[in-house]
């Protein structure tokens, strides 16, 4: 009987110790508590926590955008948080997603302060950018923080073009850094163009000002081109380092595709700045011998600007007409009177080689034209003066006698 007794008390230790047990591990709202999958579908997971109890995660709560979540199958242990302690059925309603989006902000709270590089999806676009997201966080990309590869880069910067090549890259991945974040705003900035410069930056160290490439032309914009070289480098030819003369549009000289020789003229971090005007003669240091001061020369006018004319003189030596060097009368504008395209006489009144500049004068041209206008009417009005006096001279004399008998026969008739 006492071992009878034993027994009872025995088993009634056992009974309080785990009555205690499960009194200690009540879970609430907002745990985040661990089970085995005895059930999974694409509507709900159930889950066996601890063997005391059973969750189930359905609907909105699923969370597929994670591959911890996505692929769920019997015996696989996950983690869920607890949105609600007895459902209908008296289970657990658990939630992936909250539990998932926890760890996503985990995530990329690591990923920024220590500055990982993470895959973000693309999920749309507008004129500023790309919307992102990392899970179900969403997030947005800058354009002016894409990689070079996948800039738009667009001539006159036109926002609907731009947005036609964004929308290119919706439903792919890309990689990129955590720029900026703020949890409790749901506040993400991912910027593909610093992970770029952390891949590329051991490949730029390669580089430095003075180093000469050779590489295609991928873009013409209205301010320069685009050169691709080396390992997936690239540079920024602007148009003032094209060529020693002036050119208003990269495609007169280039096109896409065009192999290209240029020195690397500066480095901005993942910025690689070139000049392809380098590696030709600068056609100015002999500008001296073709073209003087006073020099009467034929050129055509390529651009009108309202401060002067830019005048070609010949393929590689352009000069600029000042607007106080045209001659323009009070009333008259530049854009009417002079053409582009129009080919006119002009005198050089000023060289400066070192600095590549040339000044033309119509005005002088005109006011030596009406020097010498004024000369010849001062040589007719001698002229004509010389010989009136002359007529004068050799006119006969009459005497009073003879006018009174001329006019007597004028009055008889």
């Amino acid at each position: 009987m006492i071992k009878d007794n034993k027994i009872i008390s025995a088993q009634e230790a056992d009974f309080k110790k785990l009555l205690d047990q499960d009194t200690t591990n009540i879970v609430q709202t907002g745990d985040i508590v661990k089970g085995t999958v005895i059930f999974a579908s694409k509507a709900e997971v159930r889950l066996d926590i601890d063997g005391v109890i059973i969750g189930v995660v359905r609907g909105n709560e699923l969370y597929f955008e994670a591959d911890e979540y996505a692929n769920l199958k019997t015996g696989d242990e996950v983690e869920a948080t607890v949105i609600e302690e007895e459902n209908e059925n008296g289970e657990l309603e658990l939630s992936f997603k909250h539990t998932g989006q926890q760890k996503a902000w985990a995530t990329l709270i690591d990923a920024f302060e220590n500055k990982k590089i993470i895959k973000v999806k693309i999920n749309d676009a507008n004129k500023g950018g790309l919307i992102v997201s990392y899970g179900q966080i969403v997030g947005f990309l800058p354009v002016s923080q894409l990689a070079p590869k996948n800039y738009p880069r667009v001539n006159s910067g036109d926002k609907n073009k731009i947005l036609d090549k964004l929308k290119f890259f919706v439903g792919s991945e890309i990689e990129g850094k955590v720029m900026a974040m703020d949890e409790k705003e749901e506040k993400l900035i991912i910027s593909e163009k610093e992970a770029w410069q952390e891949k590329q930056k051991d490949i730029i160290s390669q580089y430095k000002p003075g180093s000469i490439v050779d590489g295609t032309v991928i873009a013409l914009t209205d301010f320069g081109m685009f050169v691709s070289f080396g390992q997936n480098l690239e540079g920024l030819i602007h148009i003032s380092e094209l060529a020693w003369q002036r050119i208003d549009n990269p495609s007169v000289l280039f096109k896409i595709g065009d192999v290209v020789r240029a020195e690397i003229i500066s480095i901005d971090g993942s910025k690689i700045f070139l000049s392809a005007k380098k590696l030709i003669k600068d056609p100015w240091q002999n500008v001296g011998d073709k073209y003087k001061i006073n020099q009467q020369v034929e050129g055509m006018i390529l651009k009108i600007n309202p401060f002067g004319l830019f005048i070609e003189l010949d393929s590689d030596i352009h000069g600029l007409a000042h607007v106080s060097q045209l001659g323009l009368l009070p009333g008259q504008k530049i854009n009417e009177i002079y053409k582009a395209g129009d080919k006119k006489n002009f005198v050089i009144v000023s060289v400066e080689p070192n600095d590549h500049r040339l000044g033309l004068s119509v005005a002088q041209i005109n006011k030596a034209s009406a020097d010498n206008l004024v000369e010849d009417n001062v040589q007719k009005a001698t002229v004509k003066r010389k010989k009136k006096t002359t007529n004068d001279l050799q006119k006969p004399v009459l005497d009073k006698k003879e006018v009174k008998v001329k006019k007597l026969n004028q009055l008889k008739k």
